[in-house]
This record gives C-alpha cells, structure tokens and sequence, in this order.
C-alpha cells in the first residue's frame, strides 16, 4: 500500500504552536495504521518556513494523497500548504478535513435548504477550488472514500444518518489517536508542574450559544461519548509509555456528560492501582456545576478548571444565548474555590450590543471573583456560527453583514473576510497583535481592541496575575539535517521514523 502524508497546519495566530497536539487528525492515523496503511505525519505546528518544508517533504513523498486538518484560523495555512504540495506534486490529490470545512459546510447546507446562494456558498466553492477533496464531520471513516479511486468532491460524515458518523460505540472501538507519529517530547505543557498531554474524552456541545461554531453541525453538536474504561486506558498507556502525569481534556464541557461523576471516580480509582498521583484539567458549564463535581473533579486531580463565562454583563449573557446568569456564573467560581479548583475565566468582547458599559461590567466582574486566571478574546462572526449564519447584508455598507438578536434588537456587525486569505486572532500580545473585524453600534472596532487590552493590563496588574510568555516559531535549515530528510520533530513515519 502507498503511504498517505497526513499534514498539521501551522497556527502561526498562537503565541505557542507547540502546547496541544492536534488530536483530530491522529485518530485518522490510527484507524489508517489499523488497517495496514503506512502514515506519515507532517507536522508544521510552530515551523516558521512551513512551505519551504512542506515542498522538500512532498518532492521526495511516496505518498499519493495528502490529508490536511484546518481550523478556521489555520486556513491561511492550509492553503499555502496545499500550494506548496502542488508545486512540488502536480499529480497528488490534496484532501482537506477538519473543523473549518465541517463549518462552512454546514453553513452552505443551510443556505440550499432556504433556498439561497450565500457567502457559505460561495466560501465552499472557494474550498473546492483549492482542494481535491473536503471531508466534513467525522474523518476516521470518511478517510478510506477520500483514499479511494473515484472519490466525490465532498464527502459529507456529517449527517447522523450517515455509516460515516460516528457513534459512541465506533468512538469507544477506534484506536487511541497515534501520538507516535508526532514528536511528542516537543510539546509544552504542564499542570502544576506535571508534564502534561491533552485528550479528548467526548464530542459535542448541545448548548446555543450565538457566537459559537457548530451549531448546525450534528458531528460539533450532538454529545458522543467514550466508555469510562476506555477513556482510562488512554490515560494509563500515556502514563505507561511517556510518563505523563497531566491531562488536559479538550472536551467541550466536562459536566454536560451525565456520568461524569462515575467518570472522575474511576479516574481515581486507577491512579490508586497505578499509585501515582495525576494533574488534571478540563473545562465545564457553569451552570451545570455543583458541589458535588467539584469535589469529585478535585478527588481525581482537576487542580484546574475552565469555564466560558464570556461576559460580566447580564445584557451581554442574554444576547449570547448564554443560559448562565451572572449570578450562575459567580457561583460557579465559589463552589470550585471552596473545593480546592483554581477557575480559568474566559473572557470575550464584541457580542451584539456591546458597549464601554457592558465591557466595564466584564471588568469589573473579573476584579470582583477573583478568577485565578483569565483571558478575553474579540468575537470572529466564523461560518457556522449564528452570528454569521443569521446576518444579513448591511443596509448601508458594503462587505458589511449584521447579526439581530431577536429578542432584544441588538446588532452586531462584521466585515466580509476570506477566511482563506485571513487569519483573524483570538489571542495576542495585551500590547498588540489584535485585530477585530466586528463593530456594534456602541463600539468600532478600534474601541473593541483597545478595550481588550484594557482589561487584560488592568486585571492582571490587580489580581497578579502574569502573562503567559510566548515561544518563538522553528526555522528549519536544511544544513541541519542529512539532505532531503526531515527532522524527527516535524516529521514522522509508520515505519521508520526520519532521521536528523
């Protein structure tokens, strides 16, 4: 069998690439390793000339297919990637997965149901012009179609109905995801002073909130869950094979899992048979959170947790569809300190009706709970988002979409963006770095930056807390390493890893 070249896009938006494994598309790995194929893993996670490496690995490749995962942010990137791999192997078929794709699809889904040709539309028609291949939803199965020898332009696992989607039964039977395959010593994480990997125990959140990815997308949507015993497995052959002793849970929401009570027992269970004591982390929902999960999280090792309280501002949390009020959420940050959690608040600003008052009223709630960190991102209206599925152009100017909420009447505004050309930032330097591309009636642009860095300096010169140093991008040079041979932590082989 010829090997395929599964390739990690760089986040060049990130202050550091190398902190969390791109989990995703190491599962699509695995299940290709189970079946006999040899995989390549090219990842360009914090490499600064991306695609001058990207074309030394493609000339020499055997591979005929190249499979891409992009977020929304990474897809600048990705499409640099797909033309590098291009230039060096006019004849590989490019195939390009992940979440960015399964949003915009979603999005254009929507729109042929009203019967209309929008800018999701118009944003997969760009997609299809720059890759092969999409796959949408869930790629474990979805994969094997893309490899074949016809494969359609689009594959969509993104409908329940679909052998493609995943069920948790098919979650709990597919291989851990093949870490092996990336430098894993290379990543930088720590929980406590616990050297820390990420792991993704469930899919899904059923919640609403306006300016969140997904909510049209069953595979982002609906909650797939693995068994307890195989989510500690996972655990244990981490701690077995790299001595990890920290685990961070990139679940969407830890507690809208309703065993994850038993969960957090067994976790503790397995660290007494171990005897070994881990540091966890993971986020949850406010206010879903009780005392009970807080002293069960604490009995496991969670020392951390994170919540998306997004806005001090009441107004704010109804216009997101929130469902946590203010009160919800300061009750949330009592209950973890009175059991020993430290709370990570995120933060965001930009939500339709913002203003100099509701972004005070996020100060000002920050100062008052005391939250043992925290960071404030500017809202991006991304496809598959109601805040860009649901706006309409603006009466007045152009490349301008605006988004209602109903209920109350308050806009939010965002500029058109190619998000193949964009990379819009959710995180930065509190001295720079930022830039918004929404606008309310209340705040330009301008304002919401400016007002971003505000409480990121204000905050965290009065509760002291610092902020996080950035690492700076790897520039490989080919004098480095042997001629036409990657080095070990860009790339990695089923068979024989690459050599420096």
């Amino acid at each position: 069998m010829t090997p395929v070249c599964l390739v990690i896009a760089p986040s060049v938006f990130l202050l550091d690439e190398r902190v969390f494994m791109s989990l995703g598309i190491l599962r699509v790995a695995a299940v290709l390793e189970s079946q006999g194929r040899p995989v390549e893993v090219l990842d360009l996670s914090g490499i600064e000339n991306y695609e001058e490496v990207t074309r030394l690995h493609a000339a020499r490749s055997a591979a005929a297919c190249f499979g891409i995962t992009a977020t929304t942010p990474q897809m600048p990137a990705a499409v640099k990637v797909a033309a590098a791999i291009r230039s060096a192997r006019p004849s590989a078929r490019v195939i390009l997965g992940g979440p960015h794709v399964t949003l915009v699809n979603a999005a254009a889904k929507r729109e042929r149901t009203d019967g209309i040709e929008g800018r999701a539309t118009s944003a997969m028609a760009i997609l299809r012009r720059d890759f092969d291949v999409l796959v949408a939803g869930d790629g474990e199965k979805a994969i094997s179609l893309a490899l074949g020898p016809q494969p359609p332009a689009v594959l969509d696992a993104d409908e329940p109905t679909s052998p493609l989607f995943l069920t948790n039964a098919a979650l709990t039977e597919m291989p851990f995801p093949a870490r092996h395959l990336v430098d894993v010593e290379s990543y930088r994480y720590a929980i406590d002073g616990h050297r820390a990997l990420s792991l993704i125990a469930q899919l899904g959140c059923p919640f609403e909130c306006g300016f969140c990815g997904g909510r049209a997308s069953p595979s982002l949507r609906r909650v797939r869950t693995r068994t307890p015993d195989n989510i500690i497995a996972e655990m244990t052959a981490l701690y077995q094979q790299y001595g990890t002793t920290g685990f961070m849970f990139y679940d969407d929401e830890l507690n809208v899992n309703r065993g994850m009570v038993g969960l957090m027992r067994g976790i503790r269970a397995a660290q007494e048979r171990l005897g070994v004591e881990w540091r966890l982390r993971g986020f949850i929902k406010a206010e879903l959170f009780n005392d009970e999960q807080a002293a069960e999280l604490h009995g496991a090792g969670f020392r951390w947790i994170l919540v998306g309280f997004e806005s001090g501002s009441p107004r704010i949390l109804e216009n997101i569809n929130k469902k946590s009020t203010r009160d919800d959420n300061t009750r949330s940050v009592e209950t973890a300190t009175r059991h020993g959690l430290k709370v990570k608040a995120l933060m965001s600003i930009g939500h339709p009706g913002e203003s100099p008052e509701t972004v005070s009223d996020t100060h000002e709630w920050l100062i008052a709970t005391r939250p043992a960190d925290f960071d404030v991102s500017i809202i991006t209206t991304y496809p598959g988002t109601p805040y860009y599925d649901e706006a309409l152009r603006h009466d007045r100017l152009p490349d301008v979409w605006t988004y209602t909420y109903k209920k109350t009447g308050d806009r939010l505004h965002a500029y058109e963006v190619d998000f193949t050309r964009v990379a819009e930032y959710y995180k930065g330097d509190p001295d720079g770095g930022y830039q918004a591309y929404v606008f309310t009636d209340a705040m330009t642009s301008v304002e919401l930056v400016d007002a971003r860095g505000k409480i990121e300096r204000d905050v965290r010169a009065t509760l002291e807390i610092p902020f996080n140093p950035h690492a700076s991008a790897l520039r490989y040079e080919h004098s480095m390493g042997q001629p036409g041979v990657l080095p070990r932590h860009i790339l990695r082989q089923t068979s024989v890893a690459a050599k420096v």
